[in-house]
């Protein structure tokens, strides 16, 4: 096919064993909204605006960076998304993929496309937190969110190439992973970004870019992404990254988590990569006010209240050390996993 265009559905292109155009998608939206099941209409509304006359997509952004709100999104940058996607892990026509995420958001919307514009062979299932435990295939490609990858791994060596987003992925996690025989990688991005700009395979440091993406950083350190084929505006990030060179970024932290204590400033990401080997439940650092140091540092912990010996802090400077332990017995999450740091210390 030359230069898709969202117009088009590859001749490849399968969803669930059925060979599908674009006449077929639309009865296929039509009986999946009248009579399908709960996870399928949402998959219905989204076939029948994508083939509708309009050339954008309305979607919620996920709330993690600020209130959620509705942003229209260019068919032909989802497209571009999806080629890019395609160049970059070298995905290729017939290629058998597993659609596991909900479609009402922006991940889930893009495996679809990425399907019809690249020509996979789609295995559509409901979004669960065990997305492989009735599937009996192999896959070249699979998408899902921490906590599913979590719940897959004795399942995943059915899996080629697994992309994993929505939430960072833990050390513990990372370590699990790493003996299995999939290419795992991390990815990075947001709604307006169309989901991932960049990837770091698991065992490495660095994220890099896609295809047609170019970043640098503000003042603040933190990342500036140029993807003119994704987004018209150049998309400033309160992500705080150290640049390897023009394709590659370490991600240090977000700036809204910035511990200023007693005049250091701490990011709690670095902390944390730093006690993840001592503790095994979920976990993050924060800040509360202080009279002497203006803000700080506290360990929150997910589960029942424990003790913990002097070991604990061992690798971590005086300044990173916090002065108090919090435990909450469950954390609050966004849908795809990622913990709500402020709403749960509230």
């Amino acid at each position: 096919m030359t230069n898709p265009t969202y117009e088009n559905v590859h001749n490849q292109f399968k969803l669930n064993g059925f060979h599908l155009d674009r006449e077929d998608l639309c009865r296929v939206a039509y009986s999946f909204i009248k009579e399908g099941e709960d996870f399928e209409k949402p998959v219905g509304d989204f076939l029948l605006d994508w083939f509708d006359s309009r050339n954008f997509i309305e979607m919620q952004t996920s709330g993690t960076t600020g209130e959620p709100k509705t942003i229209s999104v260019s068919k032909q940058a989802m497209v571009d998304s999806a080629l890019a996607t395609g160049d970059f892990f070298d995905l290729q026509p017939g290629n058998k993929a597993l659609q596991c995420l909900p479609v009402k958001y922006v991940a889930g919307k893009m495996m679809l496309v990425r399907a019809m514009i690249l020509g996979f062979d789609l295995e559509f299932v409901a979004p669960s937190s065990h997305p492989l435990d009735n599937v009996e295939s192999e896959f070249d490609f699979v998408a899902m969110v921490p906590l599913q990858a979590q719940n897959s791994i004795p399942g995943l060596k059915k899996v080629k190439k697994m992309i994993v987003g929505g939430a960072a992925i833990n050390n513990a996690l990372e370590k699990q992973l790493l003996k299995l025989p999939t290419e795992v990688y991390e990815t990075y991005g947001m709604t307006e970004t169309i989901t991932h700009i960049a990837a770091r395979k698991l065992g490495e440091k660095a994220f890099t870019v896609l295809p047609n993406v170019t970043i640098s950083y503000d003042d603040r350190n933190c990342l500036v992404i140029h993807a003119p084929r994704i987004s018209p505006e150049v998309i400033i990030t309160n992500d705080i990254v150290e640049l390897v060179n023009e394709n590659q970024f370490i991600f240090l932290g977000r700036m809204d988590n910035v511990i200023n204590s007693g005049g250091i400033k701490l990011i709690p990401e670095q902390i944390e990569e730093k006690l993840a080997i001592k503790i095994h439940q979920r976990f993050f650092i924060a800040s509360k006010p202080d009279h002497e140091l203006g803000e700080k540092v506290v360990l929150v912990i997910e589960g029942e209240q424990q003790e913990f010996d002097n070991t604990l802090y061992e690798s971590l400077d005086k300044y990173e050390k916090p002065k108090e332990v919090i435990f909450i017995p469950k954390f609050m999450e966004t849908p795809t996993g990622k913990i709500l740091r402020k709403e749960t210390l509230k």
